[in-house]
């Protein structure tokens, strides 16, 4: 079985807006990186977006705290340390 990876962001807003891209709403994202998006309201784009969410949500597990528990202690320390440097890069 073949793995895959999309890197696209989707959201939808009350029925009526949409957006699809690469996008993330962080200040290298915005500023530095270039990166795009679509912005979609009131087509009917919108609802297909939703209702692939809706079919997507069927098959998802709520990730909680137990999930984390499984990473060793000198694994989660360094993703810790990674995350204060995540800002300057």
């Amino acid at each position: 079985m073949e793995a895959w990876f999309l890197h696209a962001k989707m959201s939808v807003a009350d029925d009526r807006l949409a957006t699809c891209g690469t996008i993330n709403l962080d200040y290298r994202s915005l500023y530095h990186h270039f990166e795009n998006g679509c912005f979609m309201t009131d087509v009917p784009a919108v609802l297909s977006i939703k209702e692939d969410f809706d079919e997507t949500f069927k098959q998802c597990r709520e990730v909680t705290e137990k999930y984390s528990v499984k990473w060793s202690a000198p694994h989660r320390l360094s993703r810790m340390i990674m995350r204060l440097f995540a800002q300057l890069l």
